[in-house]
């Protein structure tokens, strides 16, 4: 402690000497207070990343993408366009009346009633339309009604008829109908599913079924089996019929794996289920790999067509989850492992106040249980150097040096925070000596008046 007593009725020069005197008393003291003034905020002083690239001169490549400016594609991208009429195709079956042949005049033909409120009844006994197109009737053999409709097929079958000359047609009733629309079947794996494995679930006439599966990387899915009407077969519908749109927890795009899982299309004859990059590369019509983005941004031109949408029998449709992404805080801040916002931006600013870091906060100590608490002193002033660890896309890594102070007034140097950054907060050596002499070093001065002609006072200065 070092005390310097004035009196009033001292000269100046006297007390110039005085202090003087008490200076070369102490001067073991000074030196160790300049010795205590450089060893202060070592951390600040030896910080190994505090020479860091300025925000100002940072180049565009490394700095964070946005992840606010995407918005929804059209849901009716995702669907196809139906046709003005039924068109038919191979795996229909059509109900045919033929009176005299399929049925006598004293048998009423047989009437179906369909369970999907979207089809009407169907008269006839079935005929399934085959692979090629044609459905096969009695005498008159094959009869080709592929991408006819209803009407159209039941004047073809009549005209049939009427050049084989078998019947009077004129005389005779011939029916046509739709008795059961042909399904697409394919399966839906989705992993932004919150259940913890994976159930396929066969939605068809026949029953259901389950099984179990996991999607590489150990990630378990939800799956469905699906059979899609005719003209219904799109994403849109897959999508609606198994949870309805991905949300936050996806990668916001639908996978098509066409044609992977039949050993058919492969030339060795082995059963291959899964693509080669060879496969995906070659975009050949019969294997193809179709990703669906479900947000783009403003402008961005939509690299799939209204084919793409359409699932063909035998399709995998793919929702793939979000892997969760982390930054990570050290120095100042509290150390830790930090999640990182998927669908909204967060700036180095909202990083430091997300992990309860100081930030213009002065001499308050808000790290208690009763609230804030007011510093010995005049007040510290916030660390405000905050170095960004940024990994480059080559795979190095860049030290980013961001001040905080003009953080909060230019949004230029409020950064955004990217997945696995480091962020270390620490004191500039300016910062550390303030704090230093404002909480470390406490003078106090007090004075004493007798009468007035007497005074004395004293000035202490306390060191740790």
């Amino acid at each position: 402690m070092i005390q310097v007593i004035i009196n009033r009725g001292e000269s100046l020069v006297a007390t110039a000497a005085s202090f003087l005197a008490a200076f070369r008393s102490n001067c073991g003291l000074w030196a160790c207070l300049a010795i205590s003034f450089l060893a202060i905020g070592c951390a600040s002083i030896t910080n190994p990343v505090a020479n860091g690239i300025p925000v100002r001169v940072l180049p565009d490549e490394l700095l964070a993408e946005t992840k606010e400016n995407y918005q929804s594609v059209p849901l009716t991208l995702l669907r196809q366009q139906r046709p003005e009429g039924y068109e038919l195709g191979p795996r229909d079956t059509l109900g045919i009346y033929i009176e005299g042949i399929l049925g006598n005049e004293e048998t009423p033909p047989p009437v179906n009633i369909p369970t999907s409120p979207d089809l009407p009844p169907s008269i006839g006994y079935p005929f399934p339309v085959r692979e090629d197109g044609t459905i096969s009737l009695p005498y008159v053999g094959e009869v080709q009604v592929a991408g006819l409709q209803i009407d159209e097929a039941e004047k073809k079958v009549v005209d049939a008829y009427r050049e084989k000359d078998i019947l009077r047609v004129e005389d005779k009733r011939i029916l046509v109908t739709l008795l059961r629309p042909r399904h697409i079947r394919v399966l839906v794996l989705r992993e932004d599913s919150r259940q913890a494995q994976i159930s396929l679930q066969t939605s068809s006439l026949r029953g259901l079924g389950t099984t179990q599966t996991t999607l590489g990387g150990g990630r378990r899915a939800e799956g469905q089996v699906l059979e899609l009407p005719a003209y219904e077969n799109d994403v849109l519908n897959a999508l609606a019929k198994t949870g309805g749109l991905p949300g936050l927890e996806s990668t916001q795009e639908v996978i098509i794996q066409r044609g992977f899982w039949d050993s058919q299309l492969d030339p060795s004859g082995s059963d291959r289920c899964y693509p080669t990059e060879t496969d995906v590369q070659s975009g050949s019509s019969e294997r193809q790999v179709i990703r669906i983005p479900l947000r783009t941004r403003p402008g961005e031109s939509i690299e799939f067509g209204p084919q793409d949408v359409i699932l063909n029998n035998g399709d995998i449709l793919i929702v793939r989850g979000r892997d969760p992404e982390f930054y990570y805080t050290g120095g100042i801040l509290r150390s830790g492992e930090q999640p990182l916002p998927n669908d909204y931006d967060l700036t180095v600013l909202e990083a430091v106040l997300k992990t309860h870091g100081p930030l213009n906060n002065g001499g308050i100590n808000s790290g208690n249980f009763n609230g804030a608490l007011v510093g010995v002193g005049v007040g510290s002033p916030s660390p405000s150097l905050l170095t960004v660890l940024r990994k480059t896309p080559h795979g190095g890594q860049v030290a980013i040096r961001v001040d905080l102070n003009e953080a909060m007034r230019d949004p230029r140097e409020n950064i955004l925070v990217q997945a696995e950054d480091v962020l270390i907060l620490q004191e500039t050596p300016d910062e550390a000596t303030s704090r230093y002499a404002s909480q470390v070093l406490r003078f106090n001065f007090f004075g004493r008046l007798i009468n007035r002609s007497d005074f004395q006072g004293s000035a202490t200065a306390i060191l740790p």
